[in-house]
């Protein structure tokens, strides 16, 4: 099964009609310890509930886990698969309002994700910053894995 093609918003008056309405979710997504120790090495995080796949089957979450880092910084990869803003010179994500990992993401367990543009200003004449909600879910799960508020700031030609 492949991802749904995108939404594609064409200007600031199609964004701020979309405030409020959600998309998704995506595809299924793959969480390998692979990937989970790729990230360890990239950030320097080896805790053992992330990489001691023996160690972590006796504590807490039953397996080894995703770094919260590694499943926020997922967002940006889901949020391109559900929307897509057109006529924009740049776009640069500005922030984080916040983020919660209510729950555990185990090695070779499957994330997906929703959207939510919760709000959008103009900042100008050219430019508008959006806050989108995304929620990671895990298959499975009753509660997900990340809910982020970002920051995005869009310029538009």
């Amino acid at each position: 099964m492949t991802d749904v093609a995108p939404v594609v918003y064409r200007s600031v008056a199609e964004l701020e009609a979309a405030v409020g309405r959600e998309l998704g979710p995506t595809d299924w997504f793959p969480v390998e310890q692979s990937r989970i120790d790729g990230f360890a090495d990239d950030t320097e995080d080896h805790q053992w509930i992330h990489v001691d796949p023996d160690r972590a089957a006796g504590g807490p979450f039953g397996a080894t886990v995703a770094h919260g880092f590694l499943t926020l910084s997922l967002v940006p990869y889901f949020v391109n698969r559900l929307r897509r803003i057109e006529g924009v010179r740049m776009g640069v994500n500005y922030g984080l309002d916040k983020v919660r990992f209510p729950s555990p993401v185990r090695a070779g367990s499957r994330i997906r994700a929703r959207t939510t543009m919760t709000s959008l200003d103009r900042i100008g004449d050219a430019a508008v910053q959006l806050v989108t909600r995304t929620t990671i879910e895990v298959d499975g799960a009753e509660k997900p894995a990340c809910v982020a508020d970002l920051v995005s700031r869009y310029y538009f030609a």
